[in-house]
């Protein structure tokens, strides 16, 4: 793995453009266990989500909006997610932890790519550098 900057992922010697989200989800991890383990006992569940919302999910999202993501990716990230509300929850569910997800308004991180990939293209599309429109001319 070659790593260009700090970005949270790590470009991957392939044929094509791959990212490696290994210390994407282990910055996740260490900030989401940081946290639990200071305030998981003491704190009520909703103030724990929040500062995984706050803290920990930026972590993991931060620059994938610009990477090529596969669906087994997506599912990775989103079990990432799944993991830590189940650990909140006390469960080996995954449905339960869904559940939990929803009634939390905490969106799982394949629809947040999701919606920050169109915000970043937008912005991209929009810019006035010829080199993103290029890129932007090339990608139709």
């Amino acid at each position: 793995m070659l790593g260009i900057f700090n970005l949270g992922f790590d470009v991957v010697s392939s044929k094509s453009f791959t990212c490696s989200l290994s210390n994407a989800k282990r910055s996740f991890y260490r900030s989401f266990n940081a946290i639990f383990g200071k305030v998981g006992h003491i704190a009520s569940v909703a103030v724990i989500v929040e500062l995984l919302n706050s803290k920990c999910l930026p972590t993991l999202l931060y620059g994938l909006e610009a990477c090529p993501l596969k669906s087994a990716d997506l599912k990775s990230l989103d079990y990432t997610v799944a993991g830590a509300f189940m650990k909140i929850f006390k469960t080996k569910s995954k449905e339960v932890a869904s559940c939990c997800m929803e009634m939390f308004n905490c969106s799982l991180p394949s629809v947040s790519i999701n919606n920050r990939k169109c915000k970043f293209l937008q912005k991209f599309s929009a810019s006035e550098n010829i080199i993103c429109r290029h890129c932007v001319d090339c990608a139709k």
